[in-house]
């Protein structure tokens, strides 16, 4: 449908009407070829037009191709693939899905730019949600330690298709891995590295002050609320991992706001 729309309000801007249907029948075989491709990969997750099912699909079908951007899928990988599905709390008939959507990512001929497209189109409004979708992929990206530059340079793509730029996506990323070493340190005796982990979990300096600290904080957990994102079309069962995200944000500023 995007494609006889845009097609058509191109060929109307250059060649006027006869533009209009030189446009229309372009763009019509532009979304029967995008159609045909992505008609190859079906399940109930991509059988589902509405948002929770495009988002499951586009999810797991995003994490198999990011896996596979090195060449191979590793241990590692379905490790994390896995893990995630758990924290979903996936039904056996859903994690089969999910693992179905995994491996259509995986095909060298699956059409990447095509499905992110349908998924942008569903949440195209909610930048909250396109960013909370890329947070999800830094775990596959992340798998077996620091990405290749493959991985970078997909998750890129990624990104410009959502329309996220490259300065948000490195934010994310650089979260996401302080998120990681704060996960793991001492409760008890919090090493120097784990209050600088927590800082750059909630996005600001480490001389910032205690105003730019709730703020921030407060717009994470606003960005990531379960409540807040079920309203704006995610499923269901992704709530349970924006629920522990923002235990991590929590944990993060508990551990700052005793310092001023």
């Amino acid at each position: 449908m995007w494609g006889k729309i845009i097609g058509a309000l191109l060929g109307l801007a250059v060649l006027r009407l006869p533009g209009l249907f030189f446009g229309l029948l372009l763009g019509h075989w532009f979304d029967m070829k995008m159609g045909g491709k992505l008609a190859q990969f079906r399940g109930v997750f991509r059988d589902n037009e509405d948002q929770p099912g495009v988002f499951m699909y586009s999810t797991f079908a995003t994490m198999g191709h990011i896996a596979k951007a090195t060449g191979v899928v590793t241990a590692a990988h379905i490790r994390q693939a896995n893990h995630f599905m758990q924290q979903l709390g996936l039904n056996d008939a859903q994690q089969q899905e999910a693992q179905a959507a995994f491996r259509d990512g995986k095909a060298s001929n699956f059409p990447l730019m095509a499905q992110l497209q349908q998924f942008y189109q569903q949440y195209r409004h909610q930048g909250d949600v396109l960013q909370y979708f890329i947070e999800i992929q830094l775990g596959i990206a992340n798998a077996e330690g620091p990405m290749t530059s493959e991985q970078y340079g997909l998750l890129q793509q990624v990104a410009q298709q959502l329309s996220v730029s490259r300065s948000q996506l490195d934010n994310l990323l650089a979260a996401y891995r302080a998120q990681q070493r704060f996960n793991q340190r001492d409760n008890q005796k919090p090493a120097a590295n784990a209050v600088q982990d927590a800082y750059k979990v909630l996005g600001v300096s480490s001389d910032c002050t205690e105003k730019d600290l709730k703020r921030a904080y407060r717009k994470l957990m606003s960005q990531h609320h379960p409540d807040k994102l079920m309203a704006k079309g995610v499923p269901a069962a992704m709530l349970d991992v924006a629920k522990r995200r923002t235990q991590e944000i929590q944990a993060a500023y508990e551990l700052l706001k005793s310092r001023y």
